[in-house]
């Protein structure tokens, strides 16, 4: 393995496990399955997917959503920036969903956007996530 490897593997791999990559896939025993939330529960899926975003797409994305996360350094291409008021324009929800449930190698993106599988079918939180994301375009 050459040095530039070596040296990348210890921040690919904080990546992976930052990103929920690393973790248990759906479906293991042990592992609770996600379910979709009831309209009333739209309060609850909100703040399941500020979670969420908090814990696992800021990693890349940066808190603020400019692609600056702290493990953005480590990555080529360089992550999303959402405040990008033209790829804002030129995507749609449901493409954006896409991504988060299947990847962003589903899109024809970075394979470094690790999929979300366990979120398929739960709409509320998608729709949560997808409010963040709609929400960094104004800032």
């Amino acid at each position: 393995m050459s040095r530039r490897r070596r040296s990348l593997a210890p921040s690919l791999l904080l990546l992976l496990v930052a990103c929920g990559g690393a973790g248990p896939s759906p479906g293991t025993p042990g592992t609770p399955a996600a379910k979709p939330a009831a309209k009333n529960d739209a309060p609850i899926a909100a703040a399941e997917a500020k979670t969420l975003f908090d814990s696992l797409c800021f990693t890349c994305h940066g808190l603020t959503g400019h692609g600056d996360g702290p493990g953005a350094a480590a990555l080529n291409p360089k992550p999303r920036s959402f405040v990008d008021a033209a790829w804002q324009a030129s995507v749609t929800d449901e493409h954006i969903k896409k991504v988060i449930v299947f990847g962003g190698s589903a899109v024809g993106k970075s394979p470094m956007m690790v999929a979300q599988p366990q979120l398929k079918g739960n709409d509320a939180v998608l729709n949560g996530l997808v409010q963040i994301v709609r929400g960094f375009a104004a800032k």
